[in-house]
């Protein structure tokens, strides 16, 4: 059976920050995935699943709403580890393409006050399992730590 990629990154090395996952082609299209890494893998807690859940809710609804970047906008989901998500864009991008949406994603996300977006149980399968107040201290968090001061090293996975 064939090793997949993502695998071979050094998760012992591995920083927060911004990595490009992978870039696959549908039709004519490019779709780059991206590593949003908010937690050191094996060396910090992992966010809850509450957390993340809020932190899809409105950063998908934050950048479904911008202006440069909706119709970029695939995908934004929680890591099965917890120690980021995943956010698809249509393009062929790099890493530091997406620092400054990220950056104003992170305020949003950390700024946010009321209700949820999305969080009706006609509008969500696990509406329940929200939490704000840990999604605003995570993102900004994220923002100050890792977003403001970002590095080279916050952008370039580490290889096995």
């Amino acid at each position: 059976m064939e090793r997949i990629p993502s695998f071979s990154i050094d998760h012992t090395k591995l920083k927060r920050g911004l990595y490009v996952s992978r870039i696959d082609t549908i039709g004519k299209e490019y779709i780059t995935t991206f590593d949003i890494r908010m937690k050191e893998p094996n060396n910090e807690p992992v966010l809850d699943v509450p957390v993340l859940h809020t932190i899809e809710h409105i950063g998908a609804t934050f950048l479904r709403n911008d202006k440069d970047w909706a119709e970029k906008t695939v995908y934004l989901g929680p890591m099965g580890c917890r120690t980021g998500c995943y956010i698809l864009f249509k393009g062929k991008l790099e890493s530091s393409d997406i620092v400054d949406i990220m950056k104003q994603m992170f305020s949003f996300m950390a700024d946010f006050k009321g209700e949820i977006p999305g969080t009706a149980p006609e509008e969500c399968g696990n509406y329940l399992s929200h939490n704000l107040s840990m999604a605003n201290y995570e993102s900004r968090k994220f923002l100050t730590e890792v977003l403001e001061v970002i590095k080279p090293e916050n952008l370039t996975y580490p290889t096995i």
